[in-house]
């Protein structure tokens, strides 16, 4: 168990270079949680209220496809990946299932939280917008690669 979330979140790629003040100021909308295998972190549909850094684990990404038989996996993410946007953009409702494959270790970030102390911050959430827009810039291209794996001719 991690007592001090604040080191490990400077420490993570996306948050490198970060101010410690605004580490600690995420400190303190985080908390260590687990998932076991088969668990869902969250259904689609549901309020997005949190997000999460993958300290150990896998969790599939699916989504549901009535005429093909139920969940489609679209991705799987592991250790080091940050799941989750709609947290950040109105109306914060979840558009994928994220069900973990294995047991699962992460720190799970108060969506609510975080907005709040980025209006009182706008430095804090300027920093946060420009890092995820990063991570979902990388996120859709990697989409296009699968989708033209996916699609691509057989012959």
């Amino acid at each position: 168990m991690v007592s001090d979330l604040g080191p490990y979140l400077a420490e993570h790629p996306i948050l490198e270079g970060m101010r410690p003040e605004h580490i600690q100021l995420m400190v303190g909308c985080a908390e260590n949680v687990r998932f076991h295998p088969e668990e869902y972190l969250f259904r689609e549909g549901e309020k997005s209220d949190r997000f999460y850094f993958l300290r150990h684990g896998k969790v599939s990404l699916e989504l549901y496809h009535p005429k093909g038989g139920g969940a489609m996996v679209v991705q799987t993410l592991g250790e080091g990946d940050v799941i989750g946007w709609s947290w950040l953009f109105p109306p914060h409702y979840r558009n994928l299932d994220g069900r973990a494959t294995e047991l699962v270790r992460a720190i799970a970030l108060d969506g609510a939280c975080l907005r709040g102390k980025c209006e009182a911050d706008h430095e804090l959430g300027y920093e946060i917008m420009k890092r995820f827009a990063h991570l979902m810039e990388k996120e859709l291209q990697a989409m296009q690669l699968r989708l033209l794996d996916m699609y691509a001719p057989t012959h």
